[in-house]
């Protein structure tokens, strides 16, 4: 994350103007969810990360915004413009299992990945929106869809938990690679977010073990992916193959969380406020 010996094909100004380009058509297909006490709440939480770390203007200043989508999700823009879906907060089931996720994507705007990637990739042309996005963490949209190709009809207990867990297995960003064609993120860009977010996360107070949570959920879903050979699931499969297992990633958060002590918040009054308002 000291980005020494960066190769990149944009200055900070420039990713800020394709911030401001990008912005407009990214709300467009991910509008901002209609509720103040619910992106105030997403601003303070991530602009809680931003002074505990010291990162405000250093280039960037971060702007962070809870999205109405259907998928569970989080994706950055360049320059420090990141999102969060409504399902994936409703996912989480604590606030420093969400500080992970925001502290990944503050991982890939702090690192340049975007501004990285455009550089290996700059004779590749491409008019895709989302070319920009520093990196989804999940993947696509389609939990109810994969619950269905999983689950037996009269299994309402995995229908309920496929449906809400099964966006997140893609790691790759599934459906929004098939949807929007963009590059995803190399695995060591993906592994050096995971602990810029783990690092972020717990120097602005969160439990180390409690940060690391959300990538368990996606391993025990690439594991259900495995059992299920199936052209649905290989559709998964395929987007995952860019990214790291995820357990590779839960053994990076484990031993991550072994190196620090053991203490810190776990979540908040605020968080299970508002997850009982958006539920």
């Amino acid at each position: 994350g000291d980005n020494s010996a960066q190769q990149a094909a944009l200055t900070p100004q420039e990713e800020r103007r394709m911030a401001d380009e990008y912005g407009p058509q990214m709300e467009k297909e991910y509008p901002p969810l209609r509720d103040q006490y619910s992106q105030t709440y997403i601003k303070e939480l991530g602009d809680k990360i931003v002074r505990a770390n010291n990162l405000g203007g250093k280039p960037y200043d971060y702007r962070f915004t809870l999205v109405d989508a259907k998928m569970v999700n989080a994706f950055a823009l360049p320059a420090g413009a990141i999102y969060v879906t409504k399902p994936l907060l409703l996912m989480a089931e604590n606030e420093a299992e969400l500080a992970g996720v925001i502290g990944h994507e503050i991982g890939h705007v702090k690192s340049r990945h975007t501004a990285e990637r455009m550089y290996k990739e700059k004779n590749e042309k491409t008019k895709s929106i989302l070319l920009g996005l520093g990196g989804a963490l999940l993947g696509g949209a389609a939990g109810i869809g994969l619950a269905k190709a999983i689950c037996k009809k009269e299994d309402k207990e995995c229908l309920k938990r496929i449906a809400l867990y099964g966006a997140a297995a893609g790691a790759a960003g599934g459906l929004l690679i098939q949807k929007f064609a963009f590059m995803a993120h190399s695995r060591e860009d993906e592994m050096e977010a995971d602990r810029i977010g783990f690092r972020t996360s717990v120097a602005a107070g969160y439990h180390p073990t409690y940060v690391g949570k959300f990538y368990e959920k996606l391993l025990a879903m690439e594991q259900q992916y495995q059992k299920k050979q199936d052209k649905f699931t290989a559709t998964f499969t395929d987007a995952m193959s860019t990214h790291p297992p995820s357990i590779q990633r839960v053994n990076q958060m484990k031993e991550l969380a072994s190196q620090v002590r053991d203490e810190g918040d776990i979540s908040s009054a605020d968080f299970n406020k508002i997850k009982q308002r958006l539920s």
